[in-house]
């Protein structure tokens, strides 16, 4: 039986007493992904992990992704995209500024993820010690819950176009990105995605847009759009939905893309090293 302790926030619970470098017999992978479901974002400390096992144990809940910009993936790891802040022989290892804007991942594509797998590699500290780099995550589930009766009136039934190129060409603290290839234009045009999603296992409503990449609202003049919009982008994010994970070397942690959307906080600088890598489960077509 898995030791599972609920944080106390809208979301996230601290899985205990597993260790990810050995094979998770079934019935504790269910029982994870149980978790997963209930808490939607769940974590495990002190992990000491490869990039095989990683691989290995995130290929157990589903296929993967291989992300769209291969630069930022590990070499030898197509299915593992880094974020870091690191730079070696010049040019970054990773992304550098995953996460700047409230998001969840792939939000953009004709089917979404269904869930992120995040190992902690180096984590910044400040002088003190103290952790630096925490992610925040909103709960869309409570979110569409506590959505007031008549911006719930609105927005069911309408659709958000989402644009991965509005989340790729905003500004950025690492400067602007190089253009995107006809190939990764290919692969991501516009899509749109109803506001409010159905959770495909739990079927539970999640509130599906997010400030990185949801553009408009199909069918509504562009300032009742961007008025809707904003209104939903603040709510998702109010404090009362929102877990901040302050991470430690050697933290693994599952998050659902469904059900929750997140954010990076920004608050550290080389010579402070962030190394992060993640994989990405394959979704499903929002309904």
């Amino acid at each position: 039986m898995l030791d599972i302790r609920p944080t106390g926030a809208a979301l996230s619970a601290e899985i205990r007493g597993v260790d990810l470098s050995k094979t998770v017999d079934e019935a504790t992978l269910r029982a994870i992904e149980n978790a997963l479901h209930e808490h939607e974002v769940i974590f495990f400390r002190d992990q000491h992990i490869s990039p095989e096992q990683h691989v290995e144990f995130s290929r157990r809940f589903g296929k993967l992704e291989n992300h769209l910009r291969v630069e930022c993936c590990k070499p030898g790891f197509p299915e593992i995209f880094v974020v870091s802040n690191v730079i070696e022989n010049g040019k970054p290892i990773g992304t550098q500024d995953a996460g700047l804007f409230w998001h969840s991942d792939l939000a953009y594509m004709a089917e979404p993820s269904r869930g992120s797998l995040f190992y902690a590699h180096e984590v910044p500290q400040d002088d003190a010690g103290k952790p630096l780099g925490d992610t925040l995550f909103a709960s869309t589930t409570a979110a569409w819950q506590a959505l007031p009766a008549d911006i719930k009136r609105i927005v069911s039934g309408c659709r958000a176009v989402t644009s991965y190129a509005k989340g790729y060409y905003r500004d950025r603290k690492s400067g602007p990105r190089p253009p995107l290839t006809e190939a990764q234009k290919a692969r991501t045009p516009d899509v749109e995605h109803p506001i409010m999603r159905t959770h495909p296992y739990t079927k539970k409503p999640c509130l599906f847009v997010n400030e990185g990449y949801t553009a408009s609202i199909a069918g509504l003049a562009q300032e009742e759009s961007e008025r809707v919009l904003n209104l939903l982008f603040e709510h998702v994010s109010s404090p009362e939905f929102v877990y901040r994970h302050q991470w430690h070397a050697g933290d693994f942690l599952i998050w659902d893309n469904c059900s929750t959307q997140h954010k990076a906080m920004f608050d550290y600088a080389l010579p402070r090293r962030r190394r992060m890598e993640r994989t990405t489960l394959t979704g499903t077509a929002p309904f």
